[in-house]
């Protein structure tokens, strides 16, 4: 047999493996012979000269001495040498021709790397192309392994990096099952013959899949296929609920595995290597932008294990706290004042980022904290705007200076308020709708359809700001509707107890009020989260009680 031969792939094809289906009908009972017996307890013990010289003696009388003879578990003479790890007893039953049949996986199971060697070796010598290799050949009621188990496989199970190896290296593969809602007549037969089978056979190729040992071996980026690999897992145990434990253990492996790759790690230089590590872009060079590709994969993933790893916890905490030195040493008061002092100069910041971004204050603000308080600071400020504008703040600031002169002022706005244009409060909503619709936009453009659509609350800010845009074209039409029956001289500043139940300025206000409900919904999430909702049913309890 060639060099080339000799690498051809020992697990065989699924084709091969899937074939017309073996009916598991018990065989005879055989009853061995005391020759047999005796053979089968010196193999048991390792007596090779015993065992030579018994072979000898009833050389080609197969009525007295059968070398393929099995005990009543079903074990023959190579499989108890296996199993004892008698390398002398294995060569020694080879020579003399016994059936190898699937004692190559019985050594794999055992994790005997020697007799594994020696097997495959032997496997080669007496294969003939085109027909099956001797662990296909077994009849599956003789058998202990399931047809879908192929030497691949079972190592992978038993995670033997040594053993996946030098199985690796002689060409062996393991492919991918078909989807779990294929529709291939190969599927479907395998289904309706038997759907135990099927499913079994796929979570056997899935828990290879997840060793460790394997996707350290056969995968150029192990980690991208341990997140992938994660994900699809996940999938499985929701489709195959039946099944749920045993793909929530393989998933469970896999991203134990993952999250060890981190302890590997030894330098700073090393994680952010690894962290920023992106298959289609250029490698990531020290100096530049962090951008934390494999990050975002492990929580676009939801790799939870991977993300709260100390590792990268500590690395996100130095790129967190960058541009503000010392920090996170200053007392609660102190850090109190330095977020205030940044959050009471967000409008300078922003400015001078968008006017020089080059500056030193526009570079502070590349600064993830820095950013995240001016941005909070911003957002704090258009809620506060919502709410004066919802609260008429102009109306109740002449009403509370009081003046005749504030007075003729209130009235004549009281009275004109049909179609009046945006106020002072309501132009700054107007340009702070504009930045927002404008970031929405920069994010479905950058991120695509499909991932913007996943987030949920860029759904919540997609509805937020069509509010918006409606009540700004309601209120233009109102301002365009009013000037128009002015210009025909009819007096169009109706008090507003007479103006029509669908007039663009009442629905205007309605559009408003739905987008501040929509933008006060984050708020509310986060007091949930701090746990503020579950401590007022409480506190009324106790109200209650006092009372």
């Amino acid at each position: 047999m060639t060099k080339s031969q000799s690498k051809e792939d020992l697990i065989g094809s699924k084709e091969q493996l899937r074939g017309d289906r073996k009916s598991f009908v018990l065989p005879p009972e055989y009853v061995l012979s005391p020759t047999e017996k005796k053979f089968l307890l010196l193999a048991e013990r390792g007596d090779c000269a015993s065992v030579q010289r018994l072979l000898d003696e009833h050389k080609g009388q197969t009525d007295i001495l059968n070398i393929d003879c099995t005990d009543p578990l079903n074990r023959s003479a190579l499989i108890t040498a296996i199993e004892n790890e008698n390398m002398d007893l294995i060569q020694l039953l080879l020579k003399a021709g016994i059936k190898v049949k699937d004692s190559l996986l019985h050594a794999i199971k055992e994790e005997y790397v020697e007799a594994v060697e020696l097997l495959l070796e032997w496997e080669e010598k007496i294969h003939v192309a085109g027909e099956p290799y001797s662990w296909e050949a077994v009849e599956p009621s003789a058998s202990t392994f399931t047809p879908d188990i192929t030497p691949l496989t079972l190592a992978a199970h038993m995670n033997n990096y040594e053993i996946l190896k030098i199985l690796l290296d002689r060409g062996a593969s393991l492919p991918m099952p078909h989807d779990v809602r294929c529709g291939c007549d190969e599927c479907i037969t395998s289904s309706t013959q038997d759907s135990l089978r099927h499913s079994r056979s796929r979570i056997n190729a899935y828990k290879a899949l997840s060793s460790p040992s394997l996707i350290a071996l056969s995968s150029r980026d192990p980690l991208l296929t341990a997140f992938e690999l994660s994900w699809e897992l996940r999938r499985l145990s929701t489709m195959e609920s039946e099944f749920r434990n045993e793909y929530n253990e393989m998933r469970n492996t896999v991203q134990t595995f993952a999250t060890s790759l981190l302890d590997h790690v030894r330098t700073s230089y090393e994680l952010e290597i690894m962290l920023n590590h992106n298959p289609k872009g250029d490698p990531w060079e020290p100096g530049e932008r962090l951008t934390l590709e494999r990050l975002k994969l492990a929580i676009k993933y939801k790799q939870k294990a991977f993300v709260a790893h100390p590792n990268v916890q500590q690395l996100l905490a130095a790129i967190w706290y960058d541009g503000l030195p010392g920090f996170r040493r200053k007392s609660m008061v102190g850090q109190m004042i330095e977020v205030g002092k940044l959050g009471a100069m967000f409008a300078m910041y922003g400015s001078m980022y968008m006017l020089n971004p080059e500056s030193k204050m526009g570079q502070l603000m590349k600064k993830p904290f820095i950013k995240f308080v001016c941005h909070s600071s911003s957002y704090a400020f258009f809620l506060t705007l919502l709410a004066l504008a919802s609260q008429r703040a102009e109306f109740l600031a002449l009403e509370w200076i009081g003046t005749d002169w504030t007075k003729s002022i209130l009235e004549e706005m009281t009275r004109k308020e049909r179609g009046s244009i945006p106020g002072p409060i309501e132009f700054g909503i107007i340009l702070y709708i504009i930045s927002l619709i404008w970031r929405e936009a920069h994010s479905l453009y950058s991120n695509g359809l499909v991932e913007y659509a996943a987030d949920l609350w860029n759904i919540v800010d997609f509805i937020t700001n069509v509010f918006y845009m409606v009540w700004i074209s309601l209120r233009f039409s109102s301002w365009y509707i009013v000037q128009r029956e002015y210009s025909q001289g009819y007096d169009p500043w109706l008090p507003r107890e007479d103006w029509d139940k669908f007039d663009p300025h009442l629905v205007s206000e309605g559009a408003f009020a739905a987008a501040m409900i929509f933008r006060f919904k984050p708020i509310a999430v986060v007091l949930r989260g701090l746990g503020i909702e579950k401590m007022l049913p409480r506190q009324q309890r106790l109200t209650r009680f006092r009372e």
